[in-house]
């Protein structure tokens, strides 16, 4: 007995530091412990002490020197490897944080610490009634933005935040939220159409709203022209998803902007998504307005144009919330009709003769783009059948073989269009062994360009024309190109420059707005707005947002990396269907590849290079100098996990194959 007793642990004291929430003073304690103790019964001794009465429900235990939460309440001290030297708090789980939305507006709100990131979007779009919150993620503001933050003048005005929990009188930790993922929507029986719309549902929102524009001079103030370097940098700002925000160094009150991260927009419905489109628009125009994203002159001038009307709407004093607008149930019948064709399975109504797959033949452009040439492009006669476009020396020679065949199941297509000059070009990145091989067409109108274009947009997906989606993305082609025109309307008179109440200049980038004087900017405006004038106010947000999408540069997030075998530094362009090897110096793309083609992935964890396998036996490496692979690593698992989404799911989220996509083994 006496030798049972001498090896008996003793105990030890252990130092906890207890935070009270809003801002109250903390308390600190020393506790006698045996490594024996689980948490549980170690979190109840340090209650029993404090001899507070509060709600202790959200509060936890948090270890500072090893940076991690100890939540499971049944483990000892022992399997945790706590020992007297270590520092506890017992803090809560639930902190406030500065949020700043896509629309740059900044609120805050009490956000989970201790949950994994991916867990507090998720209870934070839940609050904002943003849908689909795998598309969001919490991204660090850039270094010299919160430098200038901090050095700004005493005298100047605070930011004006909005504290969301005061407007929504909720309970502490999200209990509340404005959204309930169980919610359904009801249809008129008589025309099939959705009667609840999410202004019914949950009143006026805010969030849905869109901002006025800034006036020139503010908006010269923050605008900042970024390089690809600059870029890369910014974008090795996104937070771990898989860990909490207290591991990644997140405190109280800290700023975070909530960003949608992965440029893959699924089932946008204007019905239900007022706040997710608003929001998604916003943060477009501001992609556009500072130049973080490339267009042309003609591109920026229809963005213009757009903003304009959109601003224009939004300030009338005509109400915009009636759910029955025309328009909008006009545009929404249409996609309901196609909707349902695509999900019924009944294969005769998605091909309209699948004896008889249309064909397109013309004589057409190439161009193949070699060094040291002046792109002379030549005429041939083009074939579109299938998957396939083939090309001949002429319509004679059509019946024998083809010059060359391209297919273009998997390739990329990229608009090369300029409808003031009548330039109507398709550029096809064709996949390869070793990358992408590019392509030039050339068309000689807006007609032939849409029915070309459409159809090599549905072969690159492996469909035909035969596809009854084939003729809408014919008219949606035509109206996008209808949009970018700059002639009014036939018989339209010419806009009225008093009319227009707003500095146009608040509608481009401080650049463009450089190139042309104030009246000549207002007339391109109002001439450009008279194409566009009957949209409703949700259907030229999403115009603004196909727009956006149809960029060349649309989607890429850049990063500096080392690939293996070489010894200078590359950026690294990440997309939601590839990746770009470019060159630093040039700016150039030097390889694409497709995820496609992928057949695996991994990450060297002590030496932090990623390894791709695609296929064809083609393997890269590179090593990340921008930021950590993990950050990379994610981008392409979280690609990968949203392409598994389909409309037979409900909203729940398979959260296993998106740790399990993206959490790596480290």
């Amino acid at each position: 007995m006496i030798k049972g007793s001498a090896i008996e642990e003793k105990p030890w004291q252990l130092s906890i530091q207890v935070d009270q929430k809003h801002g109250d003073e903390s308390m600190k304690f020393k506790l006698s412990v045996t490594g024996d103790l689980h948490i549980g019964g170690l979190m109840l001794k340090l209650v029993e002490k404090i001899k507070t009465q509060q709600d202790w429900s959200d509060h936890a235990l948090w270890w500072e020197q090893r940076k991690c939460w100890l939540l499971k309440t049944h483990w000892t001290l022992d399997k945790c490897g706590i020992q007297a030297d270590a520092f506890l708090r017992y803090t809560p789980q639930h902190k406030p944080l500065l949020l700043q939305l896509p629309n740059m507006k900044t609120i805050r709100m009490t956000v989970s610490f201790s949950s994994m990131v991916f867990k507090a979007v998720e209870e934070i779009c839940r609050i904002l009634n943003i849908r689909r919150s795998e598309e969001l993620s919490l991204l660090k503001p850039p270094e010299d933005w919160s430098k200038r933050k901090k050095k700004k003048d005493k005298n100047s005005p605070e930011e004006d935040i909005w504290d969301i929990w005061d407007a929504l009188n909720v309970g502490q930790g999200g209990t509340g939220p404005m959204y309930n993922k169980t919610m359904t929507a009801t249809y008129d029986p008589e025309n099939g159409m959705p009667m609840s719309a999410t202004s019914l549902w949950f009143g006026e929102n805010p969030l849905a709203e869109s901002q006025p524009n800034l006036p020139p001079a503010e908006l010269s103030k923050i605008y900042k022209p970024l390089s690809h370097v600059d870029k890369a940098e910014n974008n090795g700002g996104w937070l771990d998803s898989a860990r909490s925000l207290m591991e990644q160094d997140i405190q109280d009150d800290d700023k975070l902007l909530l960003r949608f991260k992965y440029n893959v927009f699924f089932d946008l419905n204007p019905k239900y998504d007022a706040v997710r489109i608003t929001q998604l628009y916003e943060q477009a125009r501001w992609a556009i307005m500072l130049e973080e994203i490339d267009c042309t002159d003609e591109e920026m001038l229809m963005f213009g144009s757009l903003q304009y009307h959109i601003c224009k709407l939004t300030m009338s004093t005509e109400p915009l919330e009636n759910s029955s607008e025309p328009e909008i149930d006009e545009v929404e019948a249409a996609l309901s009709n196609l909707e349902v064709t695509l999900e019924s399975g009944h294969t005769d109504r998605i091909l309209e003769d699948i004896t008889d797959i249309p064909k397109l033949a013309d004589t057409l452009r190439l161009f193949r783009p070699k060094r040291l040439t002046l792109r002379p492009y030549k005429e041939y006669w083009f074939v579109f059948k299938d998957t396939t476009i083939s090309y001949f020396k002429s319509k004679e020679a059509a019946s024998g073989e083809p010059i060359e065949q391209l297919q273009l199941r998997g390739c990329e297509v990229v608009p090369d269009v300029n409808v003031t000059e009548k330039k109507f070009g398709i550029k096809l990145l064709l996949p390869v062994a070793d990358g992408m091989n590019e392509v030039y067409i050339r068309c000689d109108n807006e007609t032939q360009y849409a029915k070309w274009k459409a159809a090599c947009i549905l072969a690159s997906k492996g469909k035909t024309m035969a596809y009854s989606s084939y003729k809408t993305e014919v008219k949606n082609i035509q109206s996008f190109l209808q949009m970018k025109s700059l002639a009014p309307p036939p018989g339209q008179a010419t806009p009225d420059l008093d009319a227009m109440e707003m500095n146009a200049e608040c509608f481009v980038s401080p650049r463009y707005s450089k190139k042309h004087k104030t009246k000549q900017l207002t007339a391109r405006i109002l001439e450009a707005q008279q194409n566009i004038a009957k949209l409703s106010l949700m259907e030229a947000k999403l115009r603004f947002i196909q727009a956006w999408q149809s960029l060349p540069e649309f989607g890429i997030n850049y990063y500096i990396v080392k690939f293996k075998g070489s010894k200078k530094d590359e950026i690294l362009g990440i997309s939601y269907n590839r990746m770009i090897r470019i060159d630093m110096s040039s700016g150039m793309p030097v390889t694409t590849w497709r995820f496609a083609n992928m057949k695996q992935w991994n990450v060297n964890w002590e030496i932090r290079q990623v390894t791709i396998e695609f296929d064809q036996n083609v393997v890269i490496a590179f090593c990340c100098v921008s930021c950590d692979c993990k950050v990379v690593h994610e981008f392409i698992g979280g690609y990968i996990f949203l392409s598994t989404r389909s409309k037979d799911q409900n909203e729940t989220l398979d959260e296993e194959l998106f740790l399990k996509l993206t959490g790596g083994q480290e």
